[in-house]
């Protein structure tokens, strides 16, 4: 049955073909989309195996861990920008499919690792495909939905974002019940094999018909401001010190080689990067929020792993499970969110999203260890119906903002921002965490060895198993690392509180209250080539 939307005739730049074909086309692009953000999210779950001695695992140590998680957010908030502009410029489709070839040879690889450095190096190269995948399906969606229509499909688009979160903790934990630990990784190749395939058969290519010349330079200068800055961030959350010199200075370098980047495009008669997008208050608001609300979300997230687990003793599974309702609060609503703000306008509806957000963020300063279990389930989907109220009202702002033949450029543009607000809320807020416990529990450490204390310190994590070394007498330790950590958990979840307020300040302040209007006499480029 077809519905009015199907029978409408497609605008002046999409062939019929095409548009016939639309919402099959959205259903490629959310499985490519599944696999980078599932795969982040089912790493989690594996952490603990793979740090196991072989045969088990690989025996890696808590810094290698960090490090196969780091290098995949290092490289891949350093390429977004530059794998957007390439999409522009050579095709959204050939990148696409680049992006995913190389993904899929990293996840096999990644499977078959025989040592941490080896994981960590085949993470790495997941990364750099991964980095050509994320921008370029948010692209190709603007290229293929008509403007009145895009709102939805960018609904559906963050919906499936949340199918991911709440799948991949799961399919992670079933994997390992059955299978060796590389299987959170090969489970990734069927997968690259059917999105390829799909691809081929049903996604047309496009780029900016007029992109200029090339601005080798300004790639450059944006792929190591990027690296350094996130390096930076990472490495100043791992030794939990920001002040240390040498996280210092690559911050600070990270940030004077963006601004020369940003210095050499307003000169440059052909810039990888327009910087008047930023004198658009509504682009830049969305862009903050965006980086506010992960800054938030990725600390509360990477605090409340441990909150289930080592506080409350759920096994890896079992807390991925915990996480389905903000996962499918996302699902339910980001599709719908367009439908609230057609009501009540962007202004309104992503300032309440950022304050129901906030307020879930409060409530974790008052959970403790035997909070009813319920209670976190509701705060879960509190907290993903005001991120699906935030993600989609936003991503519709910055890509209707910007013409769509860069809609490549403002989608990689978007997704650093995310990432490096990622970044910096589990280096900063995870910082506060460590900070604060190790306040706390310092004063309990006395009963332990001087050579122990430090250790045990670290983390409760660190705490809980020195004192399963110590046996019987290790277990009057465990009571004051729940405390300690308990603590700490309440004074991060309020400096995650503060963060989501001032992103709901911003918003509020310079956010439309209705659609943005595009300006008279400004005609959409025909970009989609209809597949023969």
């Amino acid at each position: 049955m077809t519905t009015p939307a199907d029978r409408a005739a497609p605008g002046p730049g999409i062939p019929e073909a095409v548009h016939r074909r639309r919402w099959a086309i959205l259903g490629v692009l959310m499985l490519s989309l599944l696999i980078v953000v599932l795969d982040n999210s089912i790493l989690n779950v594996a952490i603990k195996t793979i740090s196991t001695p072989a045969p088990t695992g690989l025996g890696a140590t808590q810094s290698e861990l960090e490090w196969a998680i780091n290098a995949y957010t290092l490289v891949f908030a350093g390429l977004l920008f530059t794998s957007g502009l390439i999409g522009d410029r050579v095709g959204r489709k050939k990148v696409l499919l680049g992006g995913l070839v190389v993904f899929g040879i990293g996840s096999a690889l990644a499977a078959e690792s025989g040592s941490p450095g080896q994981l960590i190096t085949y993470r790495a190269l997941m990364a750099v495909g991964a980095a050509f995948v994320m921008p370029a399906t948010l692209a190709v969606l603007m290229n293929v939905f008509e403007r009145d229509e895009q709102p939805k499909a960018i609904g559906i688009w963050a919906g499936g974002v949340g199918l991911a979160i709440a799948i991949g903790p799961i399919t992670g934990g079933l994997l390992l019940d059955h299978f060796w630990w590389g299987s959170v990784f090969l489970i990734n190749v069927p997968i690259v094999v059917a999105a390829v395939a799909l691809m081929i058969w049903l996604v047309p290519d496009s780029r900016d018909p007029r992109p200029g010349r090339l601005d080798p330079i300004g790639v450059v200068l944006s792929v190591i401001g990027l690296v350094l800055l996130v390096y930076g961030i990472i490495k100043g959350g791992e030794l939990a010190d920001f002040t240390d010199p040498t996280v210092l200075a690559t911050i600070i370098a990270g940030v004077v080689v963006l601004a020369a980047f940003i210095v050499f495009e307003k000169r440059s008669d052909h810039p990888s990067l327009d910087v008047t997008y930023f004198k658009n208050k509504v682009f830049s608001a969305a862009m903050a929020a965006i980086a506010l609300v992960f800054f938030a979300l990725m600390g509360v997230t990477f605090f409340s792993v441990f909150y289930t687990q080592s506080v409350r003793g759920y096994s890896p599974l079992e807390s991925g499970l915990l996480m389905i309702p903000l996962a499918a609060a996302q699902m339910i609503f980001a599709p719908r969110a367009r439908l609230v703000v057609d009501r009540f306008g962007y202004k309104a509806t992503t300032t309440a999203g950022l304050v129901l957000l906030a307020g879930m963020l409060a409530a974790f300063a008052g959970f403790d260890a035997d909070t009813p279990i319920w209670v976190l389930e509701v705060a879960f989907f509190l907290m993903g119906t005001g991120m699906a109220h935030i993600m989609t009202p936003t991503s519709v702002v910055i890509m209707q903002a910007l013409p769509r033949e860069k809609a490549g450029s403002a989608s990689a543009l978007s997704n650093t921002f995310r990432q490096v607000g990622g970044a910096l809320g589990i280096a900063v807020l995870g910082s506060v965490l460590s900070t604060a416990y190790r306040d706390s529990i310092e004063g309990k450490l006395g009963m332990l060895p001087a050579n122990l204390r430090g250790t045990a310190g670290e983390s409760i994590e660190a705490t809980l198993g020195v004192a399963e070394k110590l046996g019987p007498r290790g277990q009057a330790l465990v009571g004051p690392a729940n405390d300690a950590f308990l603590h700490a958990m309440h004074v991060t979840s309020l400096c995650g509180t503060v963060v989501a307020l001032a992103g709901a300040v911003v918003v509020a302040v310079f956010l439309p209250g209705r659609t943005p209007r595009r300006p008279e006499n400004q005609e959409e480029p025909e970009l989609v080539a209809a597949a023969d």
